[in-house]
């Protein structure tokens, strides 16, 4: 909270306030509360809430206002939750309807007793990882378990959220939010009050214009005899005046490739008008399947495309057709349906991921250990909103080296958000043709809520075996773009395209 500056000079001249200023300060004198919050103020000097703001900020840099800043965590029910408070959780409903059953529950039985088929699995897990329940079918106690007496944990911390409590189990919490019964809110408020200097400082009256500064013509006239002058503060901001500077977009993709570059990874390039081949056949997605569409490209017209050398085109071939590379005596797998079409290879397109770089730097360097990322843009048929865009960067990186499993991956995707400053990550299973496992990273936005941004798994045999690579490969094609938006508090994706600086930085340019 910053502090007011000192005592205003004696026998000084009144501050000239505007209005608006001059409102909003007197009501900070006048209350009850030693702070309070914009909409309240707002609601009491009877403003629009943009004059509020801008006035109070005004207030601060004469030193008149100080703000304080309070961010709040409130943990609310969902409906779902809701329904448990009113209906009881579904391990609680299972273990009454084994109760009533004399021990022993059908699947149909746990039906008929109202759990839906989510319920039943919900009550199921959590009954067998607390040890109460058996494996198997009929559902049955374990020998020796007895249901609980008492509120579980889960049901006394609901109803205390849906009363409003605050001093709650959190580890609980996490759980019931994993779950959906709960969620939490964050919120940040604003507080205002008058500084000293500002509770000191006689108001101008209403009405009374001081003079700014001496002009010719006020000397001319004499009319600045008997007038007042407003006092010079040289304690207020002047202009910032700068040359030229950075776009804070470009700046913050190189901080991120300083990151990569100091976790001992190689960068490479690729050209952005690519072939179906490197776009889309070699990293084994089908050529006539809806899995294609996942990736919308952009057909290019008035151009041809170059074949890749007839050896690789050989062995995509097979891996596609579900035939034995050359030289091995047995297939990868069983392949896509229908022949493999050299023709659709070789059409010109957008490039739609940079998984086409990591494709094209396997084939020239496939022995490992390698560590290779790339930056760069890629184009798609998207419908413009504030997290998509037909034109973005993606951030792809591979790992290759013996040993290496999802959970290097995701150690990969938690250590790269803590470099950046992003501490709250989600990861949850996911699905892309080329990687198995694969799973999605979530980080949350301020206004966007949770958003997909570390997408990735372990190249499949039907990717690697072509290239001539033997070892598990990580990759992934992070969403530089939306953490962009995180870091730079943006809120619309297109506005990293801006040239305007003011317009990026949330500030004047």
């Amino acid at each position: 909270m910053p502090e007011a500056s000192g005592d205003a000079p004696v026998g000084a001249a009144p501050v000239a306030l505007s209005g608006p200023e001059r409102s909003l300060l007197q009501a900070l004198r006048e209350l009850e509360t030693p702070s309070i919050d914009e909409e309240s103020l707002g609601r009491k000097v009877e403003l629009p809430a943009d004059q509020v703001r801008g006035s109070l900020q005004r207030l601060r840099s004469k030193h008149l206002a100080l703000l304080e800043e309070e961010h709040r965590t409130t943990v609310r029910l969902t409906p779902k939750g809701e329904s448990a408070v009113a209906k009881g959780l579904p391990e609680r409903r299972f273990l009454a309807a084994l109760e009533r059953r004399g021990g022993t529950l059908s699947p149909d039985e746990a039906a008929e007793a109202g759990l839906d088929e989510e319920e039943r699995s919900a009550a199921i897990g959590v009954l067998r990882r607390r040890g109460w329940l058996a494996e198997g079918v009929p559902f049955r106690l374990k020998p020796g378990a007895s249901t609980p007496e008492g509120p579980l944990p889960e049901e006394t911390v609901l109803r205390q959220v849906g009363l409003g409590e605050t001093d709650v189990d959190p580890a609980i919490v996490d759980a019931l939010e994993r779950r959906g019964l709960v969620r939490r809110e964050h919120r940040s408020t604003k507080r205002w009050s008058a500084s000293e200097e500002g509770r000191r400082l006689p108001l101008v009256s209403e009405g009374e214009e001081l003079l700014g500064s001496l002009t010719p013509e006020l000397l001319r006239t004499g009319d600045w005899r008997g007038r007042s002058f407003r006092p010079y503060d040289v304690r207020a901001a002047v202009p910032y005046a700068t040359g030229a500077r950075p776009n804070a977009y470009v700046a913050w993709l190189e901080e991120f490739e300083e990151i990569l570059v100091g976790l001992g990874f190689e960068q490479a390039e690729g050209p952005l008008l690519e072939t179906e081949f490197w776009n889309n056949d070699v990293l084994f997605m089908p050529q006539d399947h809806p899995a294609r569409s996942i990736h919308d490209a952009l057909s290019v017209e008035g151009t041809e495309g170059q074949p890749p050398a007839a050896d690789l085109l050989a062995r995509v071939a097979a891996v596609h057709e579900g035939r034995a590379l050359p030289g091995a005596t047995s297939a990868l797998g069983p392949g896509w349906p229908g022949p493999y079409d050299v023709r659709v290879a070789e059409r010109p397109v957008l490039r739609s991921q940079t998984t086409a770089v990591s494709a094209r730097y396997l084939a020239a360097r496939p022995t490992p250990p390698f560590r290779m990322f790339s930056i760069d843009r890629n184009f798609r048929r998207e419908a413009l909103d504030a997290r998509h865009h037909i034109e973005f960067h993606q951030c792809e990186g591979i790992i290759g080296e013996e040993g290496l499993d999802l959970r290097h991956l995701v150690g990969v995707f938690t250590t790269l958000a803590d470099a950046i400053g992003l501490h709250e990550l989600k990861i949850r299973p996911s699905y892309f043709p080329f990687t198995e496992p694969s799973v999605e990273g979530y980080v949350r936005h301020p206004r966007l809520g949770w958003m997909e941004v570390f997408p990735g798994g372990i190249l499949r045999p039907e990717v690697l075996g072509p290239l001539g690579v033997d070892v598990p490969v990580l990759a992934w094609g992070i969403g530089v773009m939306r953490l962009a938006m995180v870091a730079l508090g943006r809120n619309d994706i297109r506005d990293l395209f801006q040239d305007d600086l003011g317009v990026l930085t949330g500030g004047t340019p």
